[in-house]
C-alpha cells in the first residue's frame, strides 16, 4: 500500500519525536517511588544534617520519600562509589561535598573518576567551619591557642571528620601558617569526633559550623574562631582565624550529584526542585540558624565550580 506523501512526513515525523516525548513524559512523572540520598559519612554530622533539611522538603514537593542513607568509609569514597553504580536514572542521588574534590588528589587508587562518573545536580550551601577547643583548653583566643601549642609540642590532638575531609585540611593549613605541631586523629566522620572532643580526649576541631554550632551555643564547646574571610552572622562575636593569620580561609560546601548518563530531563527536574526549596524562606533561615548560606546553581555552573575546587 502507497501512502500519500504528506502522510508518510506526518508518520515519520511523529515516529522521530517518540523518543523526545518519552523523555518529557518521564521527567514530568519522576519520581514515581522513594529516592535515596547517600551521604558518605555517619549521621549527624554537617553532610547528613543537610541531606535531612533538603530531603524532608523534596519529600513534600515530590510526594514521594527521599530516604538519607549513610554509607561512611575512606573519607566519603564507600558512599559515592555506590552511586556511580547505580543505576542512572534518578533514584541514587550522591551529597557532594569538598572531599570529592580532595580525594581526586589524595587517593592514587579510586575505582572512578569523581568529575567523569558524577553528573552534577546542584549547589545547595557554603558553611563556615568553626576552630573550637574542649573548655578544658586554657586557650581563650586563637593567639592564646598558638602559645599554648608552641608550648606543647606534639602534645594536643586535633580531631578531624577523617584524612582528606574539610576539617583535616583547614586544620593542617593552621598548623602551617602558626607553626604549630598538632597530633591529627582522624575519626569516620564528625559525630565521634565531635564525641571524643566533647569528653576530652581531644582538645581541639576544625568542624562544620552545622554540626558544632548549637554545643558552642550551649557552653559545651569554646568556639576560637571561624575560618571564612568573614565574621559569620551565626557567630557574630567570634573572630576569623585571618584577623590572626592573614590568609587564612577555608570553608566548607555542599550540592547533590547523580550517576554519569543519568537523563537530562531528570537532572533538569532535581535541579529546579532543589533550587526552590532553597528559595523558601524558612529553609534559608534554619541554614543561616546553622551558620550556612545558600548556594543555589545550574548544574553546568555547579560542575564548573566543582572542577575548581578539584
Amino acid at each position: 500500500m502507497k501512502l500519500p506523501r504528506r502522510r508518510f512526513l506526518r508518520l515519520a515525523a511523529g515516529v522521530a519525536a517518540l523518543p523526545a516525548m518519552s523523555r518529557i513524559a518521564w521527567a514530568q512523572a519522576y519520581p514515581t517511588r522513594p529516592v535515596r540520598i547517600i551521604v558518605g559519612f555517619p549521621p549527624g554530622g554537617p553532610n547528613d544534617i543537610t541531606a535531612r533539611l533538603i530531603g524532608q522538603t523534596l519529600s513534600e514537593r515530590f510526594g514521594q520519600p527521599l530516604i538519607v542513607e549513610n554509607r561512611p568509609g575512606a573519607s566519603s569514597n564507600i558512599g559515592t562509589e555506590a552511586v556511580v553504580r547505580a543505576p542512572p536514572d534518578g533514584y541514587t542521588l550522591l551529597m557532594i561535598n569538598p572531599p570529592n574534590a580532595i580525594n581526586a588528589t589524595l587517593y592514587g587508587n579510586l575505582k572512578f573518576n569523581f568529575i567523569r562518573d558524577i553528573a552534577p545536580v546542584a549547589s545547595i550551601a557554603r558553611v563556615p567551619l568553626v576552630m573550637e577547643v574542649n573548655p578544658s583548653v586554657p586557650a581563650k583566643t586563637v593567639p592564646e591557642f598558638i602559645a599554648y601549642a608552641k608550648a606543647n609540642p606534639g602534645k594536643i590532638n586535633m580531631a578531624s571528620a577523617g584524612t582528606g575531609t574539610s576539617a583535616n585540611v583547614a586544620g593542617e593549613l593552621f598548623k602551617m601558617m602558626a607553626g604549630v605541631d598538632m597530633v591529627h586523629v582522624p575519626y569516620k566522620g564528625s559525630t565521634p569526633a565531635l564525641t571524643d572532643l566533647l569528653g576530652g580526649q581531644v582538645q581541639v576541631m576544625f568542624d562544620s559550623m552545622l554540626s558544632s554550632v548549637e554545643y558552642i551555643r550551649a557552653g559545651k564547646l569554646r568556639a576560637l574562631a571561624v575560618t571564612t574571610a568573614a565574621r559569620s552572622e551565626a557567630l557574630p562575636d567570634v573572630p576569623t582565624v585571618g584577623d590572626f593569620l592573614p590568609g587564612y580561609e577555608a570553608s566548607q560546601w555542599s550540592g547533590v550529584g547523580v550517576p554519569r548518563n543519568t537523563p537530562t530531563e531528570t537532572i533538569d527536574k532535581l535541579n529546579r526542585e532543589i533550587n526552590a526549596t532553597l528559595a523558601d524562606s524558612k529553609m534559608k533561615s534554619r541554614l543561616a540558624d546553622l551558620g550556612a548560606a545558600v548556594l543555589p546553581s545550574s548544574p553546568a555552573d555547579f560542575g564548573k565550580f566543582i572542577a575548581n575546587e578539584t
